[in-house]
C-alpha cells in the first residue's frame, strides 16, 4: 500500500485564513525580531569599534 504524498496532501486540504490572534503573534513576533536586531546594531556601535 503506497502511502499518500505531502503535495497531495496539501492539494486537498481546504484554505483557512488566519485568525485574528495569529496576525497579532506573526506581527508581534516581526516586531521583537526587528527591534532585537536594531538594539543589537546600536550595543555593537556604542560599546565596540566596528
Amino acid at each position: 500500500m503506497e502511502e499518500p504524498k505531502f503535495a497531495e496532501e496539501i492539494k486537498k486540504m481546504e484554505y483557512e485564513p488566519l485568525l485574528p490572534v495569529e496576525k497579532r503573534l506573526i506581527a508581534w513576533s516581526i516586531g521583537l525580531g526587528l527591534g532585537l536586531i536594531v538594539l543589537l546594531v546600536w550595543v555593537s556601535h556604542a560599546f565596540f569599534d566596528v
